[in-house]
């Protein structure tokens, strides 16, 4: 199949270094295999999202010279316009019993859980409405019925990982209880409904990875391969995001903000690329980048300074 990978930021802030990070190694990825490249905003979460963001992120995206597969036939999606597709699948989910509601809040999971998952969204849930709803006149999230035994899977920078959902996470919401579709379910059904067959993105979701597998396997979908880079963060070991305050990409530098990243993700490029034009400084990347400099490298790397 033709290599079709993709970047799908969420529109809650401007681009910061380790969204520059991720879309440079699935851009670069995406162009040496010859395929094709796709932008998705994923602002399935509606009460995140800030307004004007997705704008200034795809105008920051041309700024720093990207370039991806777009025409009349096929937009830039956004998930926010697809909710038929994402109510279709959780029919599917509902109706095979690989799905089920539940009334249960977070704040009473995590009271008997008292631990939190390994990417931090949510306590262990101890399946307390599998037989059942346990009261039906309160709002209800529907979960995934995840089996037992461990979800394993061979990430191109990372190696082979492997998680007992089951066991760390329990069974996960795909739609909450306010009604929002959870990323979990948006990002699988995007991901099979766009075709895209590698997904680069930043190490932040591992361990999202196997509860995606598991709900392409209760769908019938394919699984793409993974690559998960590592986290870029500050001195203090601290995540460069939005939600921690990550200052926004200097545009009027663009070219030093891609040497950066280029230096951060073990790509040694030459200084004087730091004052080269865009053209010049992506015919290297695309010449030279190399994924196997990042296999065994921690998840987590302090960002290099320009």
């Amino acid at each position: 199949m033709r290599y079709r990978g993709r970047f799908a930021p969420s529109p809650t802030g401007a681009l910061h270094f380790g969204s520059l990070t991720a879309a440079l190694a699935s851009y670069v990825a995406a162009r040496q295999a010859g395929g094709d490249w796709l932008v998705r905003i994923e602002d399935v979460d509606r009460q995140r999202t800030v307004p004007g963001s997705a704008e200034a992120i795809i105008a920051m995206l041309r700024a720093f010279g990207f370039q991806w597969t777009e025409s009349v036939a096929s937009p830039i999606v956004r998930q926010s316009e697809r909710t038929p597709l994402y109510t279709k699948a959780l029919t599917q989910l509902l109706q095979s019993g690989a799905a089920y509601e539940c009334s249960c809040s977070r704040a009473e999971i995590a009271a008997v859980a008292g631990t939190q998952t390994a990417d931090g969204d949510e306590a262990r849930y101890p399946g307390w409405c599998r037989a059942g709803v346990r009261d039906p006149t309160r709002p209800r999230a529907i979960r995934l019925r995840t089996p037992p035994g461990i979800v394993a899977f061979d990430d191109d920078m990372q190696g082979v990982v492997a998680i007992d959902v089951a066991e760390q996470v329990g069974d996960f919401v795909i739609r909450r209880r306010d009604g929002f579709f959870a990323y979990q379910l948006a990002v699988v059904v995007d991901d099979a409904d766009q075709r895209i067959t590698h997904v680069v993105r930043g190490a932040d979701l591992l361990t999202s990875t196997p509860r995606q597998i598991l709900l392409q396997r209760a769908l019938g979908l394919p699984t793409p391969r993974y690559a998960h880079v590592p986290l870029a963060t500050d001195a203090n070991g601290v995540k460069l995001s939005k939600s921690a305050g990550a200052a926004a990409i200097d545009t009027d530098h663009p070219a030093v903000q891609l040497w950066r990243v280029l230096s951060f993700l073990r790509q040694n490029p030459p200084p004087e690329l730091r004052e080269s034009e865009l053209t010049t400084i992506w015919t290297w990347a695309f010449e030279h980048f190399d994924p196997a400099a990042l296999r065994g490298v921690s998840t987590q790397e302090v960002a290099v300074q320009a």
